[in-house]
C-alpha cells in the first residue's frame, strides 16, 4: 500500500504536511485560494486518513520521510503544518536537492519546553500519551480544544478541525502513539543551520504549542529564514486567517 495524496490544481508543486491527529482534509479552507496557483499535493501521513492501514515496522522521523518522499515529485515547495513541520525539516535537510521552498507552520525544530526553549511541557504530552491509551476520540477533541485556545474564532476554528477530520478515516492508535512520540523526542535545532533554502516561518500570537517566544529562535537558527506572526490566530492559521495565510504564502513562493 502507497501513502495517499490527494492532488489539486495546477502549477508548481506544493506538498502540505498535516499534524497530529489530523489527515490531509484539514487544509479545506485554504484549498480555495491555493488551488488556483499550484499543484497541490495533500498527503495522508502512514496511520492517518486514507493511508490509514498503511503499517510501517519503523515510525521514526527518517523512515516517515523516506516513506513520504518515495510518492513526491523530483521537486517541489513543502509546507509542514505542526508536526508535519518536523518531517518537512527532515525532508529538507536530508533531500535538500528534491526541496525549493519550506513553509513552517505553527511548527518548531523542537517542540518539548526545555531549560533555554519554549515549548509544550513534559507533563501535558505525557498526559496525552497516557489519554490515548484509554479515549483515542477524547485524547483528539482535547487537542483540537488546546490548538484553538485563544484565538477569537476558537469555536468555528475547532469546528472547522472536526470536520476536516469526519472526512476520513480514523488514525490508527498506534500511528498517533508513534506521533506523540516524535514531538516528545525529535530535536532538530542542531542540525538548522545546514538548511539549504528558503524558509518561510507563519505563526500564531496565541498559540500555546508553539509559543511566539520561540519564533525569534527559531529565526536565528535558520540561514535564510523569515516570519510572519498572526496576532489574533492560535496553531491553525490556516483555518482562522485563510486568505491572509495564503498571500504570505504566495508572496514567499512568487
Amino acid at each position: 500500500m502507497s501513502v495517499y495524496i490527494e492532488q489539486l490544481g495546477r502549477g508548481p508543486d506544493l506538498v502540505l504536511l498535516h499534524g497530529w491527529g489530523l489527515n490531509g482534509a484539514v487544509w479545506q479552507e485554504v484549498i480555495p485560494y491555493l488551488q488556483q496557483h499550484y499543484r497541490l499535493h495533500l498527503v495522508d501521513l502512514p496511520g492517518f486518513g486514507h493511508s490509514r492501514d498503511m503499517v510501517m515496522s519503523k515510525y521514526d522521523l527518517s523512515a516517515l520521510s523516506e516513506t513520504v518522499l518515495a510518492e513526491l515529485p523530483p521537486q517541489f515547495h513543502v509546507l509542514g503544518w505542526s508536526m508535519g513541520g518536523l518531517l518537512a525539516l527532515r525532508m529538507a535537510l536530508d533531500h535538500p536537492a528534491r526541496i525549493q521552498r519550506l513553509i513552517l507552520t505553527a511548527s518548531s525544530p523542537c517542540f518539548l519546553q526545555q531549560t533555554d526553549w519554549p515549548g509544550i511541557r513534559a507533563e501535558v504530552l505525557a498526559g496525552f500519551n497516557a489519554l490515548l491509551q484509554q479515549d483515542t476520540r477524547k485524547t483528539i477533541e482535547r487537542f483540537l480544544a488546546i490548538q484553538s485556545m485563544g484565538s477569537a474564532t476558537a469555536k468555528e476554528d475547532i469546528r472547522r478541525l472536526k470536520q476536516g477530520l469526519q472526512l476520513r478515516p480514523d488514525a490508527m492508535p498506534i500511528a498517533l502513539s508513534a506521533g506523540l512520540d516524535l514531538l516528545q523526542s525529535v530535536d532538530l535545532r542542531a542540525q538548522l543551520s545546514q538548511l539549504q533554502c528558503p524558509v518561510l516561518g507563519l505563526y500564531g500570537r496565541l498559540d500555546s504549542l508553539v509559543p511566539v517566544a520561540a519564533v525569534t529562535q527559531i529565526e536565528s537558527l535558520i540561514p535564510d529564514c523569515c516570519s510572519v506572526v498572526f496576532a489574533q490566530a492560535a496553531h491553525t492559521p490556516f483555518i482562522s486567517h485563510a486568505q491572509q495565510f495564503a498571500l504570505e504564502l504566495q508572496t514567499f513562493l512568487g
